[in-house]
């Protein structure tokens, strides 16, 4: 047999195989997404979840919320055992929901389940305080020093410390390595997309000059360390906060 056409024969048939193994890994993937974003995996866990804390912690996000705005706001300033302020700490965790969450999440949910969605966003955002409480304070209590004298922590440590053991270890891995995939999808398509898209609708800037511009602007934001990231987080968040606002105002 010719050697070219035995070549040919054999890319067909690799060509026809992968195929066939995008199939499955669709299907798959489909099957998994179904499983995990259907109701009875994610929405006990997050509604359950959020609830089992509420309860437990004896509605701690409506007895301190006034302390906590306090805490935020009139002594934003307020030095503490951080590397950033209250109030940069604040944006930062606001810098993460205001905007793909808010406006294209919400808007992606309406369009699926229809305006009864927002009741259901509501609920879980209530509960999900205590939850997002949870977080925060686990990553505060399990936080550590390192070399630099920077803080750092977060699931990764209070999943090996606070868990602790063998198990411990692996969970934190395992939401390492989980994190880092997810990060390419949910972390920035998502978002470079809304940006890009909007740019590109609103001011007709091509979606790869906008592509380039994220990227520079991101990378100057991240490789000014935490403290970079509070102070820009604190100038931009509450316009951001503003600006949505004003625009999703009925008129």
């Amino acid at each position: 047999m010719n050697v070219n056409l035995a070549t040919l024969i054999l890319f067909v048939l690799s060509y026809v195989l992968l195929l066939g193994m995008l199939d499955t890994m669709n299907d798959f993937l489909s099957a998994v997404s179904s499983f995990v974003w259907g109701p009875f995996l994610l929405i006990p866990l997050l509604l359950g979840t959020g609830l089992f804390l509420t309860i437990r912690l004896r509605g701690i996000q409506f007895r301190t919320l006034g302390r906590a705005a306090r805490h935020a706001f009139v002594d934003k300033a307020e030095e503490g055992a951080g590397d950033i302020s209250n109030y940069q700490a604040l944006t930062t965790a606001l810098a993460a929901t205001v905007g793909t969450g808010n406006i294209v999440g919400v808007a992606t949910a309406i369009s699926i389940g229809g305006p009864g969605a927002l009741f259901w966003i509501w609920v879980t955002g209530i509960v999900g305080m205590a939850s997002k409480y949870s977080e925060a304070y686990l990553g505060v209590r399990f936080r550590t020093t390192d070399k630099k004298g920077k803080q750092q922590g977060g699931p990764h440590e209070y999943l090996k410390r606070g868990v602790g053991g063998g198990f411990g270890k692996f969970l934190a891995a395992a939401f390492t390595l989980f994190t880092i995939f997810a990060s390419f999808g949910i972390g920035n398509l998502a978002q470079g997309n809304s940006i890009a898209a909007g740019m590109n609708d609103a001011f007709g800037i091509s979606p790869n000059v906008a592509g380039v511009i994220i990227f520079f602007a991101v990378g100057a934001a991240v490789l000014g360390g935490i403290e970079g990231i509070g102070k820009i987080t604190a100038a931009f968040v509450p316009l951001m906060i503003v600006y949505s606002s004003a625009a999703a105002s009925p008129r």
